[in-house]
């Protein structure tokens, strides 16, 4: 057992970090890697070589055999192409060797990866090429060095490389107001990231029992249970041993290789908990959270568990998201998002908030094309999720700071207030200057945004390119304007000013969940994309184009591709549940539901032999007969449907939605009846009491 004192040598170990270079590269060479770091600037060869075989050295005394390139290609997962450090010395010898070039390009097959016509099948070379601004690791025996991944003619066909661009150009803007300001000491703004996981874990044998989970991530069919969520008592409740077990063993493998690793709880729902990590950099949160999501599954294997990532695994209890909190800081250690103890003074905060309001309600559809997917389609707006308007929550003391900018009323800023307990051995509880507003999609929590409706399974990448981008457009907006002012301070004023009243309909501090506010949405003119098939059509308007492509952020090309993947992504999900559900219907659920309807007819016919009444039989086995034909009528119309998917990707996309979904929903909905009157012992695979209540 780790005993805590141990925890500064476990933390890191697996990763080859600053300190590890410090120690391992002559003083030329690390401080030519800080200068890439810090200006940009490019490693020569010699200077690569010192550190591939400085890093292979350390990789090899900790057993590694193998390095390859770790990217983030459009699949939303990781890739990764392992090479040997063996090369051979002559007379049947190897020697172990890793070049420079090595270390900084290599050529993964792209041929397979999703392109969206960025590049033809048979046009299978690609790059991958080091990112020196993060750190090599060691997994299961391989040397992972993170890398950008790019095809042949250049493009990008990854997620590293558009967020990587978006944080130098929102670095650039934020570095132009912070002159106007008289900060000369700022070198780069760092947009910084902490999102929150959510996730489900259930007992392995039972989740190998279900097709739907091993096809799908979730459960196609599943009555609701005697008992959900409904006691509340699960949220914050003990840890119960096996969980507290795998997330022990899970934070463990998580600091040794480097990632923050903080909070640990159970969510709301039965066999629901939750992972939140420190905030770092945007670039590092998104590759710790893709190994993050990695190393949950196959931890939960050592633990005979299995654990889903899917937004919405179980019907009728909350799903999975992820909250990501996002948030501007200088690379001296100030929190640009951070008001001070007066914010209504503090005109460098207050320009930066008008930004960020302006950039979400000027990209409001953009934003909510980033959370798109199908399974996030389960648990938006579900009461358990913010709804699909996007709106800002910015407690009652900040937005009445904005409004009495507005309004040009006096606001006189608040004491720190204390909470009054009545109890006298406990302390007064300073209190925040905002609540939380746990339906709001995107909620100020004191020096920072939480954007809220992302899902569990997606890579975080896309949303924080996304916030990146549109603050960077919006600070470029205000600096064009203000360094041409001949009064700074007045300007400023008029300009915060206008901006709070040109924007303040995305302002919203109420209740997300109440169907006025949607009603209060469509006068304010917000966008309400309810569905994916909705949103993915905004990714291609002319503005965010235009937005993407002027900050350099992606090419024309790139942006095009990417919504291309995303709608293919859409109709391939959707006909993979459909496709599992019709075979579910037909291989298992009626064969089982007809048996056991069988079974009822003959004990129905052997006690009309001994003149004993059978209502239940006869009545069971009537009610299993008319769903049974019900289900195969359904099954049948589903898979005509299927049939009919139109070749367009967006016809089909917007198919799949309108038609292939609503099938599905009928034949579940006869099937999960037929779940209530089926024996458990026909009844071919466990249910959701079992599935929630078994860890």
């Amino acid at each position: 057992m780790r005993t805590p004192e141990k925890l500064p040598e476990l933390f890191g170990s697996l990763v080859f970090n600053e300190d590890t270079m410090k120690e391992r590269l002559s003083p030329a060479s690390y401080r030519a890697w800080k200068t890439c770091i810090t200006d940009g600037t490019s490693l020569d060869i010699s200077t690569a070589n010192e550190i591939a075989e400085a890093m292979k050295q350390w990789a090899v005394e900790r057993g590694a055999t193998h390095y390859t390139h770790w990217f983030q290609p459009m699949t939303g997962v990781t890739a990764e192409k392992h090479d040997s450090f063996i090369s051979p010395a002559g007379g049947g010898r190897i020697i172990m060797e890793f070049s420079g070039k090595e270390l900084v390009r290599g050529e993964p097959d792209a041929s397979s990866f999703p392109s969206g016509g960025l590049r033809a099948t048979f046009e299978a070379r690609g790059y991958t090429a080091w990112d020196p601004t993060s750190f090599a690791f060691i997994k299961e025996g391989s040397l992972c060095i993170p890398t950008i991944f790019c095809s042949y003619s250049g493009h990008a066909l990854d997620k590293k490389t558009p967020l990587l661009r978006s944080m130098d150009e929102v670095s650039r803007q934020a570095i132009r107001i912070l002159r106007l300001f008289g900060d000369t000491t700022t070198r780069r703004v760092i947009a910084q990231v902490g999102p929150e996981q959510e996730y489900f874990l259930i007992d392995k044998t039972l989740y190998d029992q279900r097709k739907d989970l091993r096809m799908t991530g979730r459960t196609l069919f599943g009555a609701k249970p005697p008992r959900g969520q409904e006691l509340e008592d699960h949220y914050f409740g003990a840890i119960k041993p096996r969980v507290a077990a795998y997330m022990k063993d899970l934070d463990e493998t998580l600091w040794a290789l480097g990632v923050l690793s903080k909070t640990k709880h159970n969510e709301v729902a039965p066999s629901q908990h939750e992972m939140a990590p420190i905030y770092t950099d945007a670039n590092t949160a998104c590759d710790h959270n893709q190994l993050a999501m990695e190393m949950m599954k196959k931890v939960a294997d050592r633990h005979g568990l299995v654990c889903l990532l899917h937004e919405k695994p179980f019907a009728g209890v909350n799903g999975s998201g992820k909250h990501d909190n996002w948030s501007l800081g200088t690379d001296t250690g100030k929190n640009l998002f951070k008001p001070g103890s007066t914010p209504s003074q503090n005109a460098q905060f207050l320009l930066f908030l008008a930004a960020f309001i302006k950039g979400v309600d000027d990209y409001q559809d953009f934003l909510r094309t980033t959370v798109a997917t199908p399974g996030n389609d389960h648990r938006l707006g579900a009461q358990e999720a913010p709804p699909a308007v996007l709106s800002i929550f910015l407690g009652d003391e900040l937005n009445a700071v904005v409004e009495s900018i507005i309004n040009g009323t006096h606001f006189e800023d608040s004491a720190k207030r204390t909470l009054q307990i009545g109890v006298d051995v406990l302390p007064a509880i300073p209190q925040d200057n905002t609540d939380r507003n746990r339906t709001s999609p995107m909620a100020f929590t004191g020096n920072k945004f939480e954007f809220r409706m992302l899902g569990s399974s997606q890579s975080i990448s896309g949303p924080n390119i996304a916030l990146n981008t549109m603050m960077a457009e919006e600070l470029k907006q205000f600096a064009d304007e203000l360094e041409k002012s001949k009064d700074f301070q007045t300007d400023l004023q008029k300009l915060i000013k206008r901006v709070f009243t040109e924007h303040q309909r995305i302002i919203f501090n109420g209740n997300g969940y109440d169907d006025a506010w949607l009603k209060e949405a469509e006068k304010r003119g917000l966008c309400n994309l309810v569905s994916t098939a909705d949103a993915l059509p905004m990714y291609t308007a002319k503005k965010n184009v235009d937005l993407f492509v002027k900050h350099g952020i992606y090419t024309k090309e790139e942006i095009n591709a990417r919504a291309e993947i995303h709608i293919e992504n859409y109709t391939t999900v959707i006909s993979i549940e459909a496709h599992t559900m019709a075979d579910m219907i037909r291989h298992d659920i009626l064969p089982a539901a007809s048996a056991y309807a069988s079974e009822l007819c003959s004990r129905s016919a052997e006690k009309e032999a001994l003149g004993v009444p059978s209502k239940y039989e006869l009545t069971t086995a009537r009610e299993i007969a008319k769903l049974t034909d019900g289900l195969q009528t359904a099954c049948e119309r589903l898979e005509r449907d299927l049939a009919k998917l139109p070749a367009d990707p967006k016809k089909a996309m917007a198919y799949s939605h309108a038609t292939i979904v609503p099938d599905m929903a009928k034949a579940r909905e006869l099937a999960d009846q037929l779940e209530t009157l089926t024996a458990s012992e026909y009844w071919p695979f466990p249910v959701y009491s079992d599935l929630l209540f078994s860890v």
